[in-house]
């Protein structure tokens, strides 16, 4: 059933990393794919500019749980400006690939990862963290 997927898919998906919501979060996006149902919200926890704290809750395949996992894990640690520059092709490399039927969910985690910075971005702006 998981052959087409990397080992690094199948372990993110299998014990995903930075799973659940978050309470008062300085940033949080939602992100969804109507081409295949799947939704991806990330939340973040900053200071000084740098990704604290992290998670998601992601409705979706095996390769949605596996890249939304992965970019929490790419993203924790970096800068607003270092995460908001992760690219769908490092995060499918950090992953050892996906299969070209399943590229789009890649897409997810990253526009997810963008729309929780975005809103940070708006809070701030506004005095709001």
């Amino acid at each position: 059933m998981y052959s087409e997927y990397s080992m690094k898919v199948i372990e993110h998906f299998m014990s995903p990393r930075n799973v659940g919501s978050m309470t008062e979060p300085d940033g949080e996006g939602t992100y969804g794919d109507l081409k295949c149902g799947d939704s991806l919200t990330v939340y973040l926890k900053v200071e000084d500019e740098t990704i604290k704290d992290i998670s998601f809750l992601v409705f979706g395949c095996t390769a949605s749980i596996a890249t939304s996992s992965m970019i929490t894990e790419m993203a924790k640690g970096k800068t607003i400006d270092e995460a908001m520059a992760i690219t769908e092709k490092e995060l499918i490399a950090a992953l050892d690939g996906l299969p070209q039927s399943k590229l789009h969910c890649s897409v997810l985690g990253v526009k997810g990862l963008r729309a929780a910075i975005n809103n940070y971005k708006e809070k701030k702006e506004n005095g709001d963290v």
